[in-house]
């Protein structure tokens, strides 16, 4: 959702005739767009931030500082106990109203805080201007907030409750989009399987992909993904969708039941376990990857045990592992625990090293198959190999032949034979013409 917020964040700026540039030492105008779900992302906007304060004064001798996203919408006035050289702070529902934030900065010279946060009866971002990143990719919202309020969880708190845009808005902008020559579309939303509860009184997200997928868009995925609302019928959909891709980011969090009741996540380890088992069934070679939190307050040895043998029966093809981070506010932050840092890094090294043995093992299917990558660019390490992802969602490398040039391909699907299978990525050659 950042992501795509910073896009229209870019579109706008654009629009008012601003013009980017290589370096945040170069410009008059700095947005941060920021995140709140863990501990680390203040701690490095703290400290870029404050790195602004050095940085060489700009030829139009001022620097407007901005943050938004889930931070800004978080704290709101009060970002100047911890950045005092913010100028500008614009919520998460605020995106329209940084042109005017920026320019009275710009009138006032430093002098004060220029804020909005208010929520209101704003619109989607997506009536603004945009300026994406990649011409084959779109990011598309369908519905912002969340009602779900897991006990460790600030997202509610900032994004708001669902709200999700009108299904015909959605397919014209992914018509659109589509006849502009995107070939891979993400559907966004902080919990996608419930889109349309709170406009049609019941979910329709199985729907929303069938009807995306007529667009004729080739490649549909979609994030997040709650678990306790993936139902047989959205399944359905993806199975029978050709452009929903064989990849879904399915958070579990915890392999505990206890503990999965203590995080107000609404469903069972048992019943994460069919979930898992029906989408093996449903769409068979499917990818499942996930995101585990460890050392979730009062987490015992068994019910971490219980974590592992769940990632190890679901064989995640990657999983995303993050140490509990208590977010002040949600309700997990008032309860003591009284296990040792060491004790939960040492489980934290134990599970990591798991998920990477299971991803090894995954890639390992597809070494010597043949498999379809959308090309996104060359390495950053080597002009000479580029990069893209398989429908799967595993990132591979290949060689280019000697008579193709890298910008011929780029945003283009090819076939690459795999030679090589690491834990993270694939590597091989690209076989015959692009398409």
């Amino acid at each position: 959702m950042n992501l795509h917020d910073s896009e229209r964040v870019c579109g706008l700026l654009d629009s008012c005739g601003c013009i980017q540039v290589a370096s945040a030492d170069e410009a008059d105008i700095v947005v941060f767009m920021t995140c709140c779900v863990r501990e680390g992302a203040d701690t490095r906007l703290y400290g870029q931030v404050s790195a602004m304060v050095s940085a060489p004064t700009p030829p139009s001798g001022q620097r407007v500082v901005a943050i938004g996203g889930c931070i800004a919408q978080r704290d709101g006035l009060r970002i100047r106990e911890n950045i005092p050289n913010a100028d500008v702070v614009f919520g998460t529902s605020a995106l329209g109203a940084l042109p005017r934030l920026l320019a009275e900065a710009f009138r006032n010279s430093g002098k004060e805080l220029h804020v909005d946060v208010e929520e209101g009866q704003r619109g989607f971002s997506t009536d603004l201007p945009i300026r994406r990143e990649q011409a084959f990719h779109a990011w598309v919202p369908i519905m912002t907030g969340c009602n779900n309020f897991c006990t460790y969880c600030i997202v509610p708190y900032v994004r708001g409750r669902e709200k999700s845009r009108p299904m015909e808005r959605v397919v014209e902008e992914c018509g659109r989009y589509v006849n502009e020559g995107v070939r891979e579309i993400t559907l966004l939303g902080q919990n996608v399987n419930s889109y349309g509860r709170d406009a049609y009184g019941k979910p329709r997200f199985a729907e929303l992909l069938r009807k995306v997928g007529e667009t004729g868009v080739e490649r549909l995925r979609f994030t997040s993904s709650n678990p306790k609302d993936l139902s047989a019928e959205v399944i359905d959909a993806m199975a029978s969708t050709s452009s929903v891709m064989p990849h879904l980011h399915l958070a579990v969090q915890s392999g505990s039941s206890s503990i999965l009741k203590a995080m107000n996540r609404s469903y069972t380890r048992e019943q994460y376990l069919a979930l898992a088992q029906a989408l093996k069934d449903a769409i068979p070679g499917i990818a499942l990857t996930t995101d585990i939190i460890v050392g979730f307050p009062k987490e015992t040895e068994e019910d971490f045990q219980q974590t592992l043998s769940l990632v190890e029966e679901v064989a995640f093809s990657s999983a995303y592992t993050f140490i509990y981070s208590k977010r002040p506010g949600t309700p997990a932050a008032r309860i003591d625990d009284p296990t040792p840092r060491e004790v939960i890094q040492q489980r934290f090294d134990r599970l990591t090293e798991l998920v990477a043995r299971l991803a090894f093992e995954a890639n390992q299917k597809d070494l010597g198959a043949t498999t379809e990558v959308l090309v996104e660019g060359t390495s950053k390490r080597n002009d000479d190999v580029l990069v893209g992802h398989s429908k799967k969602n595993q990132t591979v490398h290949f060689h280019l032949p000697s008579n193709v040039h890298a910008r011929d391909v780029e945003g283009r699907m090819v076939d690459v034979r795999v030679r090589e299978a690491r834990t993270w990525y694939l590597s091989g050659d690209m076989l015959g013409e692009p398409h």
